[in-house]
């Protein structure tokens, strides 16, 4: 599971991998600025997004055999890059290639208002890794004509015609991402995980067939794989070397091999083994048996996320998109947050669960602040800010889990710029020093919890499946509000204060409440075109989540809707209620999941998540049009650039910063574009 940083866009200081070792160019030659303390982190802004960089601090402290790995877990990340974009839409990788060659070609006037739309275009397409919008899921909409785009075609001899081409224009697959049934949560999702014709309840059925040889520890079915139609009958597409996205599988495997050779230990070689033995079988046994000796690889300072992970961009919940991110250890961050790791149990013990859905023991929760050294796949452009895997219940319940904070990626949001948003939409200056002095705390804090507590915390009833055969295509946003809903009873409590973590647990809690309602039933609604419903997961949980206490707090009062001067405003008058509430709302989401009870979970996201008041979104786009900074944020990735002797053995390697956003996504497709494109 990880929490996106869309939190943290509104407000900076609001919330919360037959090849050789590749040899990039001079970095003098190619413009790019070395890392320095006077770090510009801005590199672009274009449409909704802000490009950001950020930097890898304490490189200079590794090892060679150090800086190796994280290279070759880099490089392994990269060269699956065009798997996300092929599962994100059947066409992406056709498309992006014939953008590219426009934009590299074309020697015409480059002033025009539609030249610099084709551009903005471009750069939504590479930034969203595919013609969907990365958030809203809903098509990008290109504002230059067809005629003008033809004439691009033309003047750069690119050959681009079909339903390919038409897309860009018509109404055909415009929402990446379905969860509106009426419309068929395959049928209506341009996402490619399913062949055409197969059906929700084609695929319910084909899984509900398989069978695990351990009911009580059940395999991924569907995790690594693409449902097709082939004479009649449904058939699989495995993701392997020699299967699906296979040549991309063999390069990955190719630099994790030579991370291999390099582990910092027998433990973390022995899980490099077998996610290779995994991405060569794609056997989904050899993926919990790597799991488990990923989770138990502990010690050492570099560790990775690799493979088809999360399963967001599934309407189904089954297969999982292709993500990386390769981690440093920051040392002085997690000594100061491992005390949360050693109290783990004493928050699952007070938690306002129902008996018989805590753990009684709560095991193998390691949580580490990180420096991120390079992210790819569904983890780039855009990141998460806190990554808690594995997501297998079982294997989380007998072996543990990791939760990340990625600590440099939360440091180029705060040192990005402030908007003004924070003092349009608060309540009052009580509730605007509260957030200027204790939210950056308050947001760290939330991720640790969300990510530590809140996804190690409770267990399913015996007998009840996986989240996503009992709430199907709710499971996402009621796992994620699940965990939210921890770290918010939590930041009131004064057990934080008792254990070193803040010095003013109400102070803190009030900054967390404050941003979590101001956010969950306001601010977040600039995302959306008026009139739209929320489809997005965690978008959604922060929604139901916000809207349910605010309307059983009513009566009481516990958070009053006021208007002043023609505008709204969410003010929270008892904070201890509201925990209480939290607390009740936390009690019944668990309940939820333990006995797979999907139409309370149907009711609860359906009735608080989805629908927006129109009124309010009207005024809260009304009002955010007069701050000009970019709703979305993401990542360039500093380069890694390896020095050589004579003999091509490595002899050190630099860190050196892109100076343009168009740069990096061009180099990427000149080195990584490895998937033959779709006839």
């Amino acid at each position: 599971m990880k929490i996106k940083a869309y939190l943290m866009l509104f407000f900076a200081a609001t919330i919360l991998f037959s090849c050789a070792d590749s040899k990039m160019e001079n970095p003098a030659a190619m413009g790019e600025v070395d890392q320095t303390d006077d770090f510009d982190y801005q590199v672009d802004e274009f449409a909704d997004i802000k490009i950001l960089r950020y930097q890898i601090p304490g490189w200079e402290d590794l090892s060679l055999k150090e800086q190796k790995l994280v290279y070759y877990l880099v490089q392994a990340g990269l060269s699956g890059r065009d798997i996300i974009w092929d599962q994100n839409y059947k066409h992406n990788l056709k498309i992006r290639e014939a953008l590219e060659n426009i934009y590299t070609s074309y020697e015409g006037d480059k002033t025009t208002d539609d030249w610099k739309n084709f551009e903005t275009y471009l750069k939504r397409v590479w930034f969203s890794n595919g013609i969907h919008h990365h958030y809203s899921m809903d098509k990008l909409k290109p504002e230059f004509s067809k005629e003008y785009f033809d004439t691009l075609l033309s003047e750069t001899n690119t050959q681009f015609t079909g339903e390919a081409y038409e897309v860009i224009f018509n109404d055909k697959d415009a929402k990446k991402v379905n969860l509106d049934e009426s419309k068929g949560l395959v049928e209506g999702s341009a996402v490619n995980f399913y062949g055409e014709g197969i059906t929700a309840k084609d695929v319910e059925q084909f899984y509900a067939n398989k069978k695990s040889p351990n009911p009580n520890r059940p395999l991924a079915f569907g995790l690594n794989s693409k449902l097709v139609k082939e004479n009649g009958q449904i058939v699989e597409k495995v993701y392997k070397s020699g299967g699906m996205y296979g040549p991309a599988i063999d390069k990955i495997i190719f630099w994790l091999e030579k991370a291999k050779g390099v582990a910092e230990n027998q433990q973390q070689a022995d899980a490099l083994g077998l996610l290779i033995k995994y991405y060569t079988t794609g056997d989904l046994q050899t993926w919990d048996d790597y799991n488990i000796a990923w989770v138990e690889a502990t010690e050492g300072n570099i560790d990775y996320i690799n493979s088809f992970i999360e399963v967001y961009n599934d309407p189904l919940g089954y297969t999982g998109s292709y993500e990386t991110i390769v981690q440093i250890k920051d040392f002085d961050m997690s000594k100061k947050m491992q005390v949360l790791e050693e109290n783990v149990q004493w928050f699952e013990d007070n938690a306002p669960l129902m008996e018989e859905h805590k753990k009684d023991s709560v095991v193998g929760v390691t949580y580490k602040t990180v420096i991120v050294a390079g992210e790819a796949g569904d983890a780039s452009p855009a990141t998460p800010i806190g990554v808690n895997l594995p997501n297998s219940n079982w294997i989380r319940k007998e072996h543990g889990s990791k939760s990340v904070s990625l600590g440099n990626i939360i440091n180029s949001y705060n040192n990005a710029g402030s908007t003004g948003r924070l003092e349009e939409f608060a309540h009052d200056e009580e509730e605007i020093t509260l957030e200027k002095e204790y939210g950056q705390l308050a947001d760290k804090l939330h991720t640790a919890l969300h990510e530590v507590v809140g996804h190690a915390s409770g267990q399913l009833n015996p007998g009840v499946g996986e989240t996503k055969e009992t709430l199907k295509s709710y499971a996402s946003t009621l796992e994620e509000g699940r965990a939210d809903l921890v770290g918010l009873y939590y930041l009131m409590d004064p057990k934080l204060e008792e254990l070193g973590l803040v010095d003013d647990y109400e102070k803190v809690g009030k900054a967390a409440y404050d941003g979590y309602i101001r956010n969950g039933l306001m601010t977040q609604l600039i995302r959306l075109e008026p009139g739209a419903d929320i489809e997005e997961a965690h978008m959604r949980n922060r929604q139901w989540v916000s809207a349910w206490v605010f309307e059983k707090g009513q009566e009481k009062g516990i958070i009053e809707k006021v208007t002043r001067d023609g505008k709204t405003y969410f003010n929270i008058t008892d904070y201890a209620a509201l925990r209480d509430l939290f607390g009740q709302l936390l009690k019944e989401t668990q309940r939820i999941k333990s006995e797979g009870d999907y139409q309370a979970a149907k009711d609860l996201v359906e009735n608080y998540g989805v629908k927006v008041d129109q009124d309010i979104h009207t005024e809260v786009l009304e009002r955010n049009a007069q701050f000009k900074s970019a709703a979305y944020s993401g990542f360039v990735n500093p380069i890694l650039v390896p020095e050589t002797d004579d003999n091509g053995e490595i002899t050190a390697i630099k860190v050196v910063q892109p100076t343009s956003f168009e740069e990096q996504m061009l180099k990427y497709s000149e080195e990584f574009d490895v998937l033959p494109l779709e006839n």
